[in-house]
């Protein structure tokens, strides 16, 4: 089925316009640098990856989710083994034979602690390991017993009261909603729609259609503003975890869900919206979605492949309108182009990633916060792993 409000759909198509001079300028610097392998990107990124970590990640993290992400579906797409065993190498190495999982304290209800449980839900499948249903068990309780606000948001960490993050939507909804799936557990679904619908509901703002990072239902956090609780940023990689999570979701509730039409309307707004504020000149985003080009903002790569993927996908399984392809398509040129550079190995770096954001603790969310105090970093997983998966997205258009 084919979903797609083609009114607002149109609205977006100003900034497609722009993407056929632009596109041919990039595909001439893209296909250049293609030469120096004929590996698809995502590959390139993935091997590179690899022979950078060859003994992975020794710490159970949201960051360390987020590449694997971008190793399932490498492996899914490709068949091959290395990309499946370097995901249970790196499970491995921190839950034990009774899938206990190492430095992970489910008394702190961080949220974060819950993406890399995907990983987990992809190994019982493929194993049968009884280790890997026990760890996500473990997260599961962690999901029961998460502090919400007033009206059933889950609060992004038990330090962070009565808060939820647009990060929060990425690092539990996928697995919560894939657990319901696979452990018949409908009620999940039901719970993962209500987290959509309420920080849309509070933290869209209805000129841009963007979503602020954060909304604190108290109003008492110094970054939120005394009448609506609300952060003052569209800070980019926050919307590019909540992008990828209602594409991500939308692949495990069932299609007759009542809250499945919700969350595809959600993700067409969404849509709109960030195609109005892709730069004309890269086809890439902002650090700062709705401020280009004032003092100290730059071009990220990381929103850029999160947006890349979400639009992409979006795309493919019928929830966006055609227009979108050529949005994706030329975001990933101009990702191509700015923010990946070649080693003498044959690896590749991607660049311009912003290290890390958040709120609070010394984090006030001002402007001058998300793009001169939060330093930027090169091949960072938090841009890697998008990048996998918007490359593959891309590859699966042509």
């Amino acid at each position: 089925m084919i979903y797609g409000d083609t009114n607002k759909v149109g609205k977006a198509r100003t900034v497609v316009k722009f993407g056929f001079l632009i596109g041919f300028l990039t595909l001439v610097s893209c296909t250049q640098q293609q030469t120096v392998s004929e590996k698809a990107w995502s590959v390139q990124m993935a091997e590179s990856i690899m022979a950078r970590q060859p003994n992975v990640y020794d710490e159970w993290d949201y960051v360390t989710g987020t590449v694997l992400r971008g190793f399932e579906e490498l492996w899914r797409h490709t068949g091959d083994q290395r990309y499946f065993d370097y995901i249970r190498h790196t499970v491995d190495s921190v839950i034990d034979s009774d899938g206990y999982i190492a430095d992970y304290k489910l008394s702190n209800y961080n949220i974060d602690e819950i993406n890399e449980g995907r990983m987990l839900l992809l190994l019982f499948q493929e194993t049968g390991d009884e280790k890997y249903k026990n760890a996500a068990a473990i997260l599961r309780s962690q999901l029961a017993d998460q502090p919400r606000n007033s009206q059933g948001g889950f609060w992004h960490k038990k330090r962070y009261p009565y808060q939820m993050w647009l990060d929060g939507l990425y690092m539990g909804s996928p697995f919560y909603a894939e657990y319901g799936k696979l452990f018949d557990q409908p009620e999940n679904f039901d719970d993962v729609v209500r987290q959509f619908v309420l920080i849309e509901k509070h933290a869209r703002d209805p000129k841009t259609g963007l979503l602020y990072h954060a909304w604190d239902e108290k109003k008492q956090q110094g970054w939120a503003d005394p009448e609506t609780g609300l952060s003052g940023i569209f800070w980019g990689r926050a919307m590019g975890w909540y992008a990828m999570a209602l594409v991500d979701v939308l692949d495990y509730l069932p299609e007759s869900h009542a809250g499945c039409g919700d969350l595809i309307a959600i993700l067409q707004r969404l849509a709109v919206a960030v195609a109005r504020v892709q730069d004309e000149d890269s086809g890439v985003w902002w650090q700062v979605l709705d401020q280009p080009r004032r003092e100290g903002n730059y071009l990220e790569a990381s929103v850029s492949c999160m947006f890349t993927y979400a639009l992409a996908k979006g795309v493919r399984l019928g929830y966006l309108d055609k227009a979108y392809k050529y949005v994706s398509k030329i975001a990933f040129q101009g990702i191509v182009g700015r923010f990946i550079t070649h080693n003498p190995d044959g690896t590749i770096n991607l660049t311009q990633i912003c290290k890390s954001a958040g709120l609070g603790y010394g984090r006030d969310g001002s402007y001058e916060y998300y793009v001169f105090q939060e330093p930027r970093a090169e091949n960072d997983g938090k841009g890697t792993g998008p990048f996998i998966l918007a490359s593959l997205e891309v590859e699966m258009m042509e």
